[in-house]
């Protein structure tokens, strides 16, 4: 080797480096570039995770305000089973006012697509400024009523107490319970004879 020509180092310093580079800087560059691509490919599962994390923030943020809203509602429809109480309720804010309740009569109920009506017949009598305190606060009432058919008159035999009769429909909702229908059994066609 001693005796080489400056080529002959020169010839060998290439076939070193070319071994080197084939069996060590080439697999490493190609495990280099396989890492690279897995981490781009990370990096853009992390940027559609990141984006589905702000929809679903937006969703649970959108189910809180809805859940607020449905119990706002509840509050102005009421479930069935608490029809009786809002009714008492009624009738308490009439003698509150002052006002003699003649008529109380529940109509039959008139179901809709997700909630049922029922009308109630009322009949009262008393000063015009007490009906007039007791529809005030009907209106404030937390469960929603609409009057409807109401009609206002005098009385024949006025008191200081009773000067008016008024007659009125109020009408008051509540939300029908979802009923499971019972499925149908299949029936197969029976073969011919």
């Amino acid at each position: 080797m001693r005796n080489w020509p400056w080529y002959g180092y020169l010839l060998l310093a290439i076939v070193i480096f070319a071994l080197a580079f084939f069996f060590y800087f080439k697999p490493r560059n190609a495990e280099l570039q396989s890492l690279r691509e897995q981490r781009e490919k990370l990096e853009k599962e992390v940027q559609v995770l990141k984006e589905k994390k702000k929809e679903l923030d937006k969703i649970e943020a959108e189910l809180v305000v809805l859940n607020a809203t449905l119990k706002d509602l509840e509050q102005i429809i009421p479930q069935k089973k608490e029809i009786a109480d809002i009714l008492r309720r009624i009738q308490q804010l009439a003698y509150d006012c002052r006002l003699n309740v003649l008529k109380f009569r529940p109509q039959g109920e008139a179901k809709k697509d997700f909630y049922a009506e029922w009308p109630i017949d009322i009949e009262i009598s008393g000063t015009y400024h007490n009906l007039g305190i007791f529809f005030d606060k009907l209106s404030k009432f937390a469960r929603l009523f609409n009057v409807n058919n109401f009609t206002i008159s005098a009385v024949n035999n006025q008191t200081e107490s009773v000067t008016i009769g008024a007659k009125f429909v109020a009408t008051t909702y509540y939300f029908l319970e979802e009923q499971a229908q019972p499925a149908k059994p299949a029936t197969t066609p029976q073969p011919r004879k």
